[in-house]
């Protein structure tokens, strides 16, 4: 029994193993990379995450003089940088 409990334990840590080996191969290289590549949360038409535009910084300043906070900021947000 103990034999079987030691096979086990040994092919368990070859799998594991093999899948981490796998992993880093399947890494893209940095020099392979496209020099225009996005981030993941960006899209085409999206700003930098650390620009914000004055009237964003705006609304921003004025949605903490209102102390608004969770859905309320979102919705008074929206309209103050979208006009709608």
């Amino acid at each position: 029994m103990r034999i079987l409990t030691l096979g086990c334990a040994v092919a368990l840590c070859v799998f594991i193993s093999g899948g981490a080996f796998a992993f880093d191969a399947a890494a893209p290289d940095d020099a392979t990379a496209a020099p225009n590549s996005m981030k993941p949360h960006m899209t085409p038409g999206s700003e930098d995450a650390g620009a914000r535009s004055a009237k964003s910084i705006e609304c921003s300043q004025k949605a903490d003089a209102e102390n608004l906070h969770g859905k309320p900021r979102r919705h008074f947000m929206h309209e103050c940088k979208h006009g709608a």
